[in-house]
């Protein structure tokens, strides 16, 4: 009996070591100034000087939470998975908080984490043999990734950057975990070549968009899980986007404040109206007035608050999404000071068209309030011409 036992025992030691011998690999980044700049108006946080000014601005991180949002639905393999990070502020404090026991990396990291230290992170997880990298950020990440260590990798976007114009993000933080979850468990074992686009932010401010393919990472492929590449508008746009500035701007009423979003379509509205207006920002408008310009979000806040405001809003061309990506200073706190009554959505037929009628998105950071925006909208697409179509949480 005692040899009986002591021979299960043994088998079952081997089982363990065996499992432990097959268990996947997941790496786990976290770009901390990721997304810094967008409520504060900056479009980004590249390079020092930014930063710094955003952080005066008052700018609080958020690529954490975007982070633990993407860890979720992965926790349920926790005890199946090795999850790989990079200290504090880059991974470990994260994972540590939700329940991983994680592999930490040893790394000398500063307070303010740089460029250097994404790729250096990127190149110990190659080092490290994770099967999945996946990585919270920005375009600028991605970049630093891709230039580290290219398609050598599978990785994965979580996005909780101000631009996010590649095709290697999760469309919102829950699926980027789902599909590592199903990758990491074969369910999922397709994989593509996605484009890593970056703008440079210095002409954006100026409000010119120069975006520039950098290369290719290689990423689970799953359609439904991923957010698509940002198109911009063609040049035959421009008559449709002028027959929808008069159609807006001739239901304008001086009763309500206007505030407008990013974008060539919303920007033809402030030509028409003859006003000076940021391309690339949020301008508020009242009476044909221009009020303020490339607006943050404090800014929008003190000026709208107890006034009765409009939100004009047109969707990113190719990827569809209304909030989220490129106008975070339209804050959760500044749409729930409008109302979603009050929200214009203008789009031109053939940029409803190139979404082949898939959804609308909306992704503001909160939940609660993406599913409360979610359903029917009328979308302007010219004068006097309107259709009704559908906008989803994620």
């Amino acid at each position: 009996m005692g040899s009986h036992m002591a021979g299960l025992s043994e088998e079952a030691e081997k089982g363990g070591v065996n499992r432990a011998l097959n268990r996947k690999k997941l790496g786990f980044l976290i770009n901390p100034i990721a997304g810094m700049g967008g409520r504060v108006g900056l479009k980004g946080t590249d390079g020092r000087e930014v930063l710094e000014k955003a952080i005066a601005l008052g700018a609080q991180p958020w690529a954490r939470e975007r982070a633990l949002e993407a860890l979720k639905p992965l926790l349920r393999l926790k005890d199946e998975i090795e999850l790989v990070t990079y200290p504090s502020p880059m991974g470990e404090n994260v994972a540590l908080n939700i329940g991983f026991s994680p592999k930490v990396i040893q790394a000398d990291l500063r307070e303010a984490t740089t460029e250097k230290d994404t790729k250096r992170a990127a190149k110990a997880m190659l080092d490290e043999k994770v099967d999945l990298l996946l990585f919270a950020g920005g375009d600028g990440t991605a970049r630093d990734i891709c230039s580290a260590v290219g398609t050598s990798l599978v990785s994965l976007g979580i996005p909780a950057g101000v631009k996010i114009h590649s095709g290697v993000f999760a469309s919102h933080p829950v699926r980027a975990g789902e599909l590592a979850a199903l990758f990491l468990q074969r369910s999922i074992q397709r994989t593509m070549e996605a484009e890593v686009m970056d703008v440079d932010e210095e002409e954006l401010r100026r409000e010119i968009v120069s975006a520039r393919l950098y290369g290719y990472l290689k990423i689970p492929h799953v359609e439904r899980f991923l957010q698509r590449t940002k198109t911009g508008s063609t040049g035959n746009e421009k008559y449709n986007q002028e027959a929808i500035a008069a159609e807006v701007v001739a239901d304008m009423s001086d009763e309500f404040y206007y505030l407008v979003g990013p974008g060539t379509t919303t920007s033809a509205i402030m030509q028409k109206l003859g006003l000076d207006h940021s391309l690339l920002g949020v301008d508020l408008v009242w009476r044909n007035n221009l009020l303020g310009k490339d607006l943050n979000e404090e800014q929008i806040l003190e000026k709208i608050i107890g006034k009765p405001t409009k939100l004009i809003l047109t969707p990113i061309g190719g990827q569809g999404f209304l909030l989220g990506r490129g106008n975070q200073q339209i804050s959760p706190e500044v749409i729930n000071q409008i109302g979603k009554g009050n929200i214009i959505v203008v789009a031109t037929k053939q940029k409803i068209h190139s979404l082949n009628s898939r959804p609308l998105l909306v992704d503001t950071g909160e939940d609660s309030l993406d599913k409360n925006l979610a359903g029917y909208y009328r979308i302007t697409t010219g004068y006097r011409e309107a259709i009704i179509y559908k906008v989803n949480s994620l």
